[in-house]
Protein backbone atom coordinates (compact mmCIF):
# COMPACT_ATOMS: atom_id res chain seq x y z
CA UNK A 1 0.00 0.00 0.00
CA UNK A 2 1.32 3.14 -0.75
CA UNK A 3 0.95 5.82 1.90
CA UNK A 4 -0.90 8.61 1.32
CA UNK A 5 -2.33 11.81 2.58
CA UNK A 6 -6.02 12.46 3.87
CA UNK A 7 -7.95 14.60 1.17
CA UNK A 8 -11.25 15.05 1.11
CA UNK A 9 -12.00 13.47 -2.69
CA UNK A 10 -15.82 12.20 -2.14
CA UNK A 11 -17.63 9.72 -0.62
CA UNK A 12 -15.83 6.14 0.28
CA UNK A 13 -16.47 5.60 3.54
CA UNK A 14 -15.98 2.00 3.72
CA UNK A 15 -18.02 1.34 6.64
CA UNK A 16 -21.55 0.71 5.02
CA UNK A 17 -19.76 -2.26 2.85
CA UNK A 18 -19.18 -4.64 6.30
CA UNK A 19 -23.15 -4.87 6.91
CA UNK A 20 -24.27 -6.04 10.38
CA UNK A 21 -21.33 -5.44 12.29
CA UNK A 22 -20.87 -6.46 15.92
CA UNK A 23 -17.70 -5.72 17.78
CA UNK A 24 -15.99 -9.00 19.20
CA UNK A 25 -15.44 -9.32 22.69
CA UNK A 26 -11.85 -9.08 22.74
CA UNK A 27 -11.98 -10.10 26.85
CA UNK A 28 -12.08 -13.83 26.09
CA UNK A 29 -8.73 -13.06 24.80
CA UNK A 30 -5.75 -14.92 27.13
CA UNK A 31 -3.48 -12.23 26.06
CA UNK A 32 -2.48 -9.73 23.42
CA UNK A 33 -2.49 -11.67 20.14
CA UNK A 34 -0.49 -10.53 17.27
CA UNK A 35 -1.00 -11.89 13.23
CA UNK A 36 1.04 -11.81 10.37
CA UNK A 37 0.29 -11.19 7.92
CA UNK A 38 1.99 -11.20 4.66
CA UNK A 39 0.63 -9.34 1.18
CA UNK A 40 2.44 -12.46 -0.66
CA UNK A 41 3.10 -11.13 -4.26
CA UNK A 42 4.79 -10.01 -7.80
CA UNK A 43 7.28 -7.88 -7.86
CA UNK A 44 5.95 -4.20 -10.18
CA UNK A 45 7.18 -0.95 -9.90
CA UNK A 46 5.21 0.77 -7.63
CA UNK A 47 5.60 4.22 -9.27
CA UNK A 48 4.26 3.10 -12.91
CA UNK A 49 1.27 1.99 -14.06
CA UNK A 50 -0.24 -1.53 -13.48
CA UNK A 51 1.06 -3.92 -16.45
CA UNK A 52 -0.59 -7.21 -16.88
CA UNK A 53 2.89 -8.04 -17.94
CA UNK A 54 4.40 -8.23 -14.51
CA UNK A 55 3.50 -11.53 -13.02
CA UNK A 56 7.77 -12.35 -11.74
CA UNK A 57 7.66 -13.93 -9.04
CA UNK A 58 11.51 -14.49 -8.23
CA UNK A 59 12.19 -12.54 -4.96
CA UNK A 60 10.02 -15.27 -3.28
CA UNK A 61 13.61 -17.74 -3.44
CA UNK A 62 14.15 -15.30 -0.72
CA UNK A 63 11.26 -15.28 1.67
CA UNK A 64 13.05 -18.43 3.66
CA UNK A 65 14.58 -15.49 5.35
CA UNK A 66 11.59 -13.92 6.64
CA UNK A 67 10.54 -17.27 7.86
CA UNK A 68 13.35 -18.06 9.65
CA UNK A 69 12.71 -15.00 11.87
CA UNK A 70 9.34 -16.00 12.40
CA UNK A 71 9.95 -19.78 13.28
CA UNK A 72 12.73 -17.95 15.86
CA UNK A 73 9.84 -16.34 17.74
CA UNK A 74 7.25 -18.92 17.05
CA UNK A 75 5.15 -16.89 14.89
CA UNK A 76 3.10 -18.54 12.08
CA UNK A 77 2.52 -16.41 8.84
CA UNK A 78 -0.40 -16.10 6.91
CA UNK A 79 0.74 -15.62 3.43
CA UNK A 80 -2.04 -14.06 1.46
CA UNK A 81 -1.29 -15.16 -2.09
CA UNK A 82 -2.18 -13.69 -5.53
CA UNK A 83 -2.62 -15.40 -8.81
CA UNK A 84 1.03 -14.84 -10.08
CA UNK A 85 2.20 -16.64 -6.45
CA UNK A 86 -0.51 -18.73 -7.24
CA UNK A 87 0.10 -19.70 -10.57
CA UNK A 88 4.11 -20.15 -10.74
CA UNK A 89 5.94 -23.12 -9.12
CA UNK A 90 8.54 -20.13 -8.76
CA UNK A 91 6.03 -18.29 -6.50
CA UNK A 92 4.07 -20.85 -4.55
CA UNK A 93 6.60 -24.25 -3.84
CA UNK A 94 8.05 -22.79 -0.85
CA UNK A 95 5.01 -21.40 0.65
CA UNK A 96 3.08 -24.54 0.00
CA UNK A 97 6.30 -26.83 2.23
CA UNK A 98 5.77 -24.05 4.79
CA UNK A 99 2.49 -24.71 5.04
CA UNK A 100 2.18 -28.47 4.95
CA UNK A 101 5.07 -28.11 7.98
CA UNK A 102 2.68 -26.24 10.09
CA UNK A 103 4.51 -23.23 9.68
CA UNK A 104 2.11 -20.90 7.94
CA UNK A 105 -0.89 -20.49 6.75
CA UNK A 106 -1.96 -19.51 3.24
CA UNK A 107 -5.24 -16.82 2.52
CA UNK A 108 -5.98 -15.47 -1.38
CA UNK A 109 -5.31 -11.70 -2.27
CA UNK A 110 -6.50 -10.62 -5.17
CA UNK A 111 -4.88 -8.34 -7.83
CA UNK A 112 -7.56 -7.91 -10.25
CA UNK A 113 -4.93 -6.26 -12.99
CA UNK A 114 -3.23 -10.10 -13.18
CA UNK A 115 -6.37 -12.04 -12.48
CA UNK A 116 -8.33 -13.09 -14.94
CA UNK A 117 -11.06 -13.12 -16.33
CA UNK A 118 -9.65 -9.85 -18.04
CA UNK A 119 -12.71 -8.05 -18.49
CA UNK A 120 -11.68 -4.77 -17.56
CA UNK A 121 -9.49 -1.72 -19.03
CA UNK A 122 -6.61 -2.16 -16.78
CA UNK A 123 -6.37 1.45 -14.84
CA UNK A 124 -5.90 2.71 -11.13
CA UNK A 125 -8.97 2.66 -10.31
CA UNK A 126 -9.72 -0.85 -11.51
CA UNK A 127 -6.95 -2.00 -9.37
CA UNK A 128 -9.21 -2.04 -6.34
CA UNK A 129 -11.70 -5.16 -6.71
CA UNK A 130 -14.20 -3.64 -5.15
CA UNK A 131 -14.80 -1.18 -7.87
CA UNK A 132 -15.33 -3.83 -10.45
CA UNK A 133 -18.57 -5.21 -11.63
CA UNK A 134 -19.70 -7.87 -9.03
CA UNK A 135 -19.89 -10.14 -11.29
CA UNK A 136 -16.27 -9.48 -12.73
CA UNK A 137 -15.00 -9.22 -9.26
CA UNK A 138 -16.77 -12.65 -8.64
CA UNK A 139 -14.69 -14.38 -11.13
CA UNK A 140 -11.22 -13.06 -10.26
CA UNK A 141 -11.77 -14.37 -6.99
CA UNK A 142 -13.29 -17.35 -8.28
CA UNK A 143 -10.29 -17.94 -10.37
CA UNK A 144 -7.50 -17.07 -8.08
CA UNK A 145 -9.44 -19.58 -5.14
CA UNK A 146 -9.08 -22.42 -7.54
CA UNK A 147 -5.95 -21.91 -8.53
CA UNK A 148 -4.63 -21.81 -4.89
CA UNK A 149 -6.63 -25.07 -4.25
CA UNK A 150 -5.06 -26.74 -7.57
CA UNK A 151 -1.75 -25.68 -6.85
CA UNK A 152 -1.00 -25.76 -2.89
CA UNK A 153 -3.93 -27.93 -1.61
CA UNK A 154 -5.51 -25.24 0.15
CA UNK A 155 -9.36 -24.08 -0.06
CA UNK A 156 -9.08 -20.60 1.32
CA UNK A 157 -10.62 -18.78 3.89
CA UNK A 158 -8.83 -16.11 4.95
CA UNK A 159 -8.91 -13.14 2.39
CA UNK A 160 -7.32 -9.87 1.73
CA UNK A 161 -8.54 -7.38 -0.87
CA UNK A 162 -5.12 -6.30 -3.06
CA UNK A 163 -4.34 -2.64 -2.33
CA UNK A 164 -7.14 -3.17 0.54
CA UNK A 165 -9.80 -2.62 -1.83
CA UNK A 166 -12.97 -3.91 -0.07
CA UNK A 167 -16.02 -2.75 -1.86
CA UNK A 168 -19.79 -2.82 -1.82
CA UNK A 169 -19.99 -6.90 -3.14
CA UNK A 170 -17.37 -7.82 -1.46
CA UNK A 171 -18.92 -9.41 1.64
CA UNK A 172 -21.65 -11.34 0.24
CA UNK A 173 -19.18 -12.43 -2.33
CA UNK A 174 -16.95 -13.77 0.47
CA UNK A 175 -20.22 -15.36 2.09
CA UNK A 176 -21.04 -17.28 -1.14
CA UNK A 177 -17.35 -18.58 -1.98
CA UNK A 178 -16.83 -19.55 1.36
CA UNK A 179 -14.46 -17.47 3.25
CA UNK A 180 -15.02 -16.98 6.68
CA UNK A 181 -12.30 -14.28 7.76
CA UNK A 182 -11.62 -10.79 6.04
CA UNK A 183 -8.32 -8.66 6.58
CA UNK A 184 -8.94 -5.92 4.04
CA UNK A 185 -9.12 -2.96 6.13
CA UNK A 186 -6.56 -1.07 6.66
CA UNK A 187 -7.12 1.09 10.16
CA UNK A 188 -6.96 4.64 10.51
CA UNK A 189 -5.97 4.89 6.97
CA UNK A 190 -7.72 6.78 3.90
CA UNK A 191 -7.06 5.72 1.04
CA UNK A 192 -9.37 8.24 -1.19
CA UNK A 193 -6.70 10.18 -2.72
CA UNK A 194 -5.61 6.79 -4.80
CA UNK A 195 -9.96 6.38 -5.56
CA UNK A 196 -9.91 3.50 -2.76
CA UNK A 197 -11.62 2.96 0.53
CA UNK A 198 -11.77 5.85 3.37
CA UNK A 199 -10.79 3.50 6.92
CA UNK A 200 -9.87 6.12 8.74
CA UNK A 201 -12.66 5.75 11.55
CA UNK A 202 -12.02 2.09 12.15
CA UNK A 203 -10.19 0.50 14.58
CA UNK A 204 -8.10 -2.15 15.14
CA UNK A 205 -10.82 -4.03 16.83
CA UNK A 206 -12.27 -7.42 15.60
CA UNK A 207 -15.79 -7.17 14.35
CA UNK A 208 -17.77 -9.40 12.59
CA UNK A 209 -20.13 -8.74 9.89
CA UNK A 210 -22.58 -10.02 7.28
CA UNK A 211 -23.37 -13.90 7.65
CA UNK A 212 -20.44 -14.33 10.61
CA UNK A 213 -17.46 -12.86 8.68
CA UNK A 214 -14.78 -12.04 11.14
CA UNK A 215 -12.86 -8.81 10.38
CA UNK A 216 -9.56 -8.50 11.20
CA UNK A 217 -8.13 -5.16 10.21
CA UNK A 218 -3.90 -4.27 9.82
CA UNK A 219 -3.59 -2.12 12.84
CA UNK A 220 -3.47 1.59 12.13
CA UNK A 221 -3.76 4.15 15.05
CA UNK A 222 -3.48 8.15 15.13
CA UNK A 223 -1.07 8.85 17.99
CA UNK A 224 -0.28 11.39 20.09
CA UNK A 225 -0.82 13.42 23.57
CA UNK A 226 -4.06 15.15 21.98
CA UNK A 227 -7.23 13.41 22.40
CA UNK A 228 -8.21 10.49 20.64
CA UNK A 229 -10.83 12.04 17.64
CA UNK A 230 -8.42 15.33 17.85
CA UNK A 231 -5.69 13.35 16.69
CA UNK A 232 -7.18 12.25 13.75
CA UNK A 233 -8.85 15.83 12.86
CA UNK A 234 -5.23 17.34 13.64
CA UNK A 235 -3.73 14.79 11.24
CA UNK A 236 -6.16 15.54 8.28
CA UNK A 237 -5.13 19.28 8.67
CA UNK A 238 -1.73 18.74 8.02
CA UNK A 239 -2.27 16.29 5.57
CA UNK A 240 -3.57 19.44 3.21
CA UNK A 241 -2.10 19.86 -0.01
CA UNK A 242 -1.43 23.63 0.48
CA UNK A 243 0.40 22.91 3.59
CA UNK A 244 2.72 20.69 2.64
CA UNK A 245 5.82 22.71 2.42
CA UNK A 246 5.57 23.72 5.92
CA UNK A 247 5.51 19.68 6.50
CA UNK A 248 3.23 20.14 9.55
CA UNK A 249 2.37 16.48 9.65
CA UNK A 250 6.68 16.15 10.82
CA UNK A 251 5.83 19.08 12.98
CA UNK A 252 2.53 17.59 14.93
CA UNK A 253 4.59 14.35 15.31
CA UNK A 254 7.70 15.86 16.88
CA UNK A 255 5.21 17.93 19.26
CA UNK A 256 3.60 14.51 20.24
CA UNK A 257 0.44 16.01 19.21
CA UNK A 258 -0.81 13.55 16.57
CA UNK A 259 0.39 11.19 14.25
CA UNK A 260 -0.38 7.99 12.23
CA UNK A 261 1.28 4.64 12.39
CA UNK A 262 0.62 1.79 10.78
CA UNK A 263 2.08 -1.78 12.27
CA UNK A 264 4.33 -2.26 9.58
CA UNK A 265 8.18 -2.32 9.28
CA UNK A 266 7.95 -0.81 5.67
CA UNK A 267 8.46 2.69 6.42
CA UNK A 268 8.23 2.86 10.11
CA UNK A 269 10.76 2.46 12.90
CA UNK A 270 10.90 -0.26 15.77
CA UNK A 271 10.16 3.13 17.97
CA UNK A 272 7.06 3.79 16.23
CA UNK A 273 5.82 0.25 15.91
CA UNK A 274 6.92 0.04 19.82
CA UNK A 275 4.64 2.90 21.02
CA UNK A 276 1.68 1.52 18.83
CA UNK A 277 1.56 -1.48 20.50
CA UNK A 278 2.27 -0.07 23.74
CA UNK A 279 -0.50 2.07 22.99
CA UNK A 280 -3.06 -0.02 21.84
CA UNK A 281 -2.84 -2.50 24.55
CA UNK A 282 -3.16 -0.25 27.40
CA UNK A 283 -6.43 0.88 25.18
CA UNK A 284 -7.36 -2.88 25.95
CA UNK A 285 -7.08 -3.85 22.40
CA UNK A 286 -5.87 -7.89 22.37
CA UNK A 287 -5.37 -8.46 18.76
CA UNK A 288 -2.78 -6.64 16.66
CA UNK A 289 -2.29 -7.42 12.82
CA UNK A 290 1.17 -6.47 11.07
CA UNK A 291 1.60 -6.53 7.45
CA UNK A 292 4.00 -6.19 4.64
CA UNK A 293 5.13 -7.12 1.28
CA UNK A 294 7.01 -10.55 0.26
CA UNK A 295 9.01 -8.55 -2.38
CA UNK A 296 10.42 -6.07 0.14
CA UNK A 297 12.40 -9.23 0.97
CA UNK A 298 14.59 -8.49 -1.69
CA UNK A 299 16.32 -5.27 -2.33
CA UNK A 300 14.93 -3.02 -5.01
CA UNK A 301 11.62 -4.13 -5.34
CA UNK A 302 9.64 -1.77 -3.32
CA UNK A 303 10.34 1.89 -2.07
CA UNK A 304 11.12 0.59 2.31
CA UNK A 305 13.85 -1.84 0.86
CA UNK A 306 16.36 -0.58 -1.59
CA UNK A 307 19.46 -1.86 -0.89
CA UNK A 308 21.07 -4.57 1.38
CA UNK A 309 21.68 -2.15 4.25
CA UNK A 310 17.90 -1.29 4.36
CA UNK A 311 17.05 -5.45 4.54
CA UNK A 312 19.24 -5.67 7.23
CA UNK A 313 17.23 -3.10 9.33
CA UNK A 314 14.22 -4.10 7.99
CA UNK A 315 14.48 -7.71 9.43
CA UNK A 316 15.98 -6.19 12.50
CA UNK A 317 12.88 -3.81 13.17
CA UNK A 318 11.11 -7.46 12.63
CA UNK A 319 13.10 -9.28 15.74
CA UNK A 320 12.98 -6.45 17.34
CA UNK A 321 9.37 -6.20 17.54
CA UNK A 322 8.40 -9.88 18.17
CA UNK A 323 11.04 -9.47 20.95
CA UNK A 324 9.22 -6.64 22.13
CA UNK A 325 5.49 -7.82 21.79
CA UNK A 326 6.22 -11.32 23.52
CA UNK A 327 8.80 -9.72 26.31
CA UNK A 328 7.68 -6.45 27.57
CA UNK A 329 4.36 -6.47 26.51
CA UNK A 330 3.30 -10.05 27.24
CA UNK A 331 1.75 -10.88 24.54
CA UNK A 332 1.77 -14.02 22.05
CA UNK A 333 1.69 -15.31 18.78
CA UNK A 334 -1.46 -15.92 17.00
CA UNK A 335 -3.40 -16.68 13.82
CA UNK A 336 -6.65 -15.05 12.39
CA UNK A 337 -8.30 -19.00 12.64
CA UNK A 338 -7.00 -19.16 16.34
CA UNK A 339 -8.54 -15.72 17.04
CA UNK A 340 -11.71 -16.52 15.08
CA UNK A 341 -12.02 -19.98 16.72
CA UNK A 342 -11.22 -17.61 20.54
CA UNK A 343 -13.70 -14.69 19.55
CA UNK A 344 -16.93 -17.13 19.00
CA UNK A 345 -18.15 -16.45 22.18
CA UNK A 346 -21.22 -13.75 22.94
CA UNK A 347 -20.76 -11.28 19.96
CA UNK A 348 -21.23 -7.23 21.23
CA UNK A 349 -23.64 -5.22 19.14
CA UNK A 350 -22.23 -1.73 18.34
CA UNK A 351 -20.57 -0.68 14.81
CA UNK A 352 -16.59 -0.72 14.61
Amino acid sequence: MTRCNDHDLGSHDARPWFPGPRRADVSVLPAPLLLVVVDTEEEFDWTAPFDRANTSVRTMASIGAFQTICDEFGVVPTYVIDQPIAAQPTGYELLARFHADGRANIGAHLHAWVTPPFDEAVNNHNSYQGHLPRALERAKLVHLTETIQSNLGVRCVVHKAGRYGFGPNTAGILDELGYRIDCSVSAAFDLRPYEGPDYQHFSNRPFWFGNGLLELPASGAFLGVAPFDLRRRLFAWAARPGLQRLRPKGILARLGLAERVLLSPEGYSFNDLARLVRAEVRRGERVLSLTLHSPSFVPGHTPYVRNDADLSAFLTVLRRLFGYFFGALGGRASTPFEVAELLRSPQHSSTP
